[in-house]
């Protein structure tokens, strides 16, 4: 089955928070059930707008740090999302980090 996906990138020298992430989740929940998110923050996100937000949604956080690892070693985009929503399906959690997932990644 294909997804559609609601896209959200910040270019911010801070992290983004609970704010931010709620106003996407409230756009997403406009759209139909099978939709999901991604939600790209170039400085990551904050812990405690990670914990305030939740487990659970349908989104799908990666920050500037995934896509420079990402680059850097060769991964496709594509790859990188199906391990993400393969973690999050696991764990619930949101914001899984790429050498998490990949733990030899070069850095």
């Amino acid at each position: 089955m294909h997804y559609t996906y609601l896209v959200e990138a910040k270019w911010h020298s801070v992290k983004t928070g609970n704010a931010d992430l709620h106003v996407f989740q409230g756009k997403l929940e406009q759209k139909v059930a099978w939709a999901r998110g991604v939600f790209i923050s170039w400085a990551g996100f904050t812990r405690d707008g990670l914990e305030a937000w939740g487990k659970g949604k349908r989104v799908i956080c990666v920050s500037g740090y995934d896509l420079v690892l990402m680059l850097k070693n060769n991964i496709s985009f594509r790859i990188l999302m199906e391990e993400k929503i393969r973690r999050a399906a696991e764990t619930r959690n949101l914001y899984v980090k790429i050498d998490e997932i990949y733990p030899d990644i070069i850095k």
